[in-house]
């Protein structure tokens, strides 16, 4: 059989876009599948990975009676307080009955890190229907598919939810933006479906019709009258969801509304974290999974000057943008609009930020990298800008060598749970929770006096801590030292009515 070719001597099928795309897709996934590989053999369970799995008796009762609970249990979730996630309590359940289990967490960790990989090509595809080339698509995927901010959903078993939503709203946009083009109202139906499959993930996912208006704008360029109403389906799913998950955290969780510590903390929280994630993305070291509100959260912490004095000098820029081009700044509203529910304007959790929240918002700064690469590299490409070309592929392949580098180092720190924590002190050596569960890890291990060190000093940081002060009256009652154990559990018992 003759391999017909073109004449740059390749085969036909190669030659062709598709060709191009499957095997660079290929090639991209096959990177990201090498980096994270070391993700498999993570063995360290992280904050709420008890309620997802070790002691989730719905998860680990695999059945068709468990699926039911996690479908109907809309408002008042019995095994995970917070929001309606069924499809990742479903997910989870299955993993469980492959083989996953506490000292075998290798299935949880194979079904994510596969989701990444397939997220990574969605985002691939979709940058592809954007922008129309196919090497600068591949070339922003990849460098998305390596980067550190990436990692935590992948060996962090209770956040699967973060890549499931993920792989559904990606799905979602690319139907959005093939029926944005050619109008076929199934497709619509599809990217419905695909955006409910979304919110029963994680409803972090709500606010997707507003980035679909916003591509609109830029750069599919058909934002008109007519396109808004066309949404109103999308806004009424996000709408009934966003009450859901509203109802059902405030019912089996926590909700702290802005007025309990003042109106002057949303701005600064939202300063804060604008600067603070592109930092993170630009600059991605000393990575957690726990960062703690400053202390005190006001002008004179650093870190909160630096943001609104960022963000001040940044809105300003992108709007100035506009004179030019509509991508910096529809790309960071993107950014922004789908990052919006994870900025703590309604207090959910003791972080301000974390890496996780990050993972599907990107979305709006790949945007934006995507763009600027094509208008570098000319919109023909390869063929008429060839130096420039070699010049964008040479710094692409060193940044996701770099990216490949500090994202294998930070899945070190996922090898134990004692790691892992380690990890999250060295980073906020002052943040209670890390040092409690660090604690209570090393107590675990058998590193008694480790263990112990941590408690006195979650105790000296906060005198009056629940926690500490049972971990503490536990170790002393092991030890057969009642009298030192009674006087710990008697401080806990103490505590509890102070909190």
């Amino acid at each position: 059989m003759i391999s017909v070719q073109n004449s740059s001597g390749l085969p036909a099928w190669l030659a062709s876009k598709n060709g191009l795309i499957t095997v660079l897709i290929i090639a991209v996934c096959l990177a990201v599948l090498i980096t994270h590989w070391p993700a498999l053999s993570a063995k360290a369970l992280s904050f709420d990975d008890n309620r997802y799995f070790v002691e989730n008796y719905l998860v680990r009762s695999p059945s068709w009676d468990s699926a039911r609970r996690f479908l109907t249990e809309i408002f008042t979730p019995s095994t995970v307080g917070g929001y309606y996630q069924p499809l990742t309590m479903i997910s989870l359940m299955l993993d469980y009955a492959l083989g996953g289990q506490t000292d075998s967490l290798r299935p949880f960790h194979q079904t994510s890190l596969v989701l990444h990989i397939a997220n990574t090509a969605m985002i691939i595809v979709l940058l592809y229907q954007l922008f129309g080339s196919v090497w600068i698509a591949a070339a922003v995927g990849l460098l998305f598919g390596v980067h550190p901010l990436t990692v935590e959903p992948i060996p962090w078993v209770g956040e699967r939810k973060t890549l499931l939503a993920a792989f559904f709203t990606l799905w979602s946009l690319v139907l959005y933006v093939r029926f944005a083009r050619r109008g076929n109202w199934k497709t619509y139906l599809g990217c419905i479906v695909m955006y409910l499959l979304a919110l029963m993930s994680k409803p972090t996912s709500t606010p997707l019709p507003v980035m679909m208006l916003l591509m609109d704008f830029w750069p599919l360029r058909r934002l008109k009258w007519r396109t808004v109403p066309e949404k109103l389906p999308l806004f009424v799913v996000g709408g009934i969801s966003a009450v859901i998950t509203y109802v059902s955290q405030s019912v089996t969780a926590s909700v702290i509304t802005p007025e309990v510590y003042g109106l002057i903390r949303v701005p600064l929280v939202i300063c804060h974290n604008i600067i603070f994630y592109l930092y993170k993305m630009i600059w991605p070291a000393n990575l957690s999974s726990h960062y703690v509100f400053p202390a005190p959260l006001g002008f004179s912490t650093p870190m909160v000057m630096v943001g609104v004095i960022g963000t001040c000098v940044l809105i300003p820029l992108l709007v100035l943008s506009l004179r030019w081009t509509r991508a910096a700044m529809t790309g960071w509203l993107i950014f922004f609009v789908m990052i919006f529910p994870t900025m703590q304007m309604l207090q959910f959790s003791d972080v301000i930020a974390s890496d996780k929240f990050v993972y599907l918002p990107s979305i709006g700064i790949l945007m934006i990298l995507a763009a600027f690469l094509v208008w570098v590299c000319g919109a023909a490409g390869i063929r008429q800008h060839k130096a420039r070309c070699v010049i964008v592929t040479i710094i692409v392949l060193m940044l996701a060598g770099a990216e490949s580098f500090a994202t294998r180092r930070y899945l070190a720190c996922w090898k134990d749970t004692v790691s892992l924590y380690a990890q999250m002190v060295r980073v906020t050596p002052r943040a209670i929770s890390p040092l409690n569960n660090l604690g209570a890890a090393l107590a675990e291990r058998g590193d008694v006096n480790e263990a112990m060190e941590c408690f006195t000093e979650v105790l000296k940081i906060k005198p009056y801590d629940l926690d500490a002060h049972i971990n503490l009256g536990k170790i002393f009652a092991d030890q057969g030292k009642y009298d030192e154990a009674m006087s710990y559990y008697e401080k806990a018992l103490r505590s509890g009515t102070l909190r």
